[in-house]
């Protein structure tokens, strides 16, 4: 399969799980295509990559969680849940697909490092930055 064959399916999963819920049907994941975002702006790519599953707030309520098979992370407890520091290695390599994770791991959610990839067409450094980016806006959305 082609990158960009891929990226198409993944996107086409997000937002036809969407156009799902607000017909009221039974959700159903569909491929839809990817939607590059600016690499500088973790707010942004949240926004378009996380929040469709994780909820605008983070908080794991977004308009596809009802079709996953596992509930989307709370990503505001983070810090909380790890003894009240912000796992920033942690959310790295969970963004990069490193982490055995099952939500990340199976069909219903993707794996954004590779994704990421395809987006920067293979600059690394853009990957790095996409992803330490989306990290930090994670962390400043974190519960006090």
């Amino acid at each position: 399969m082609s990158a960009r064959k891929f990226v198409l399916m993944v996107a086409v999963i997000i937002v036809s799980a969407v156009l799902a819920m607000a017909q009221n049907q039974t959700p159903v994941i569909k491929h839809v295509p990817i939607r590059p975002t600016n690499a500088t702006s973790g707010q942004e790519m949240f926004k378009n990559y996380c929040a469709v599953c994780h909820g605008e707030d983070g908080k794991g309520n977004g308009p596809a969680a009802p079709a996953l098979k596992a509930a989307p992370t709370d990503l505001t407890t983070l810090a909380q849940n790890s003894g009240g520091k912000y796992p920033s290695l942690h959310v790295s390599s969970v963004v990069r697909g490193e982490a055995d994770l099952p939500a990340h791991g199976n069909k219903d959610m993707p794996v954004w490092g590779p994704l990421f990839f395809r987006l920067s067409q293979g600059h690394e450094a853009e990957v790095q930055q996409r992803i330490a980016n989306l990290n930090q806006y994670i962390e400043s959305i974190q519960a006090k």
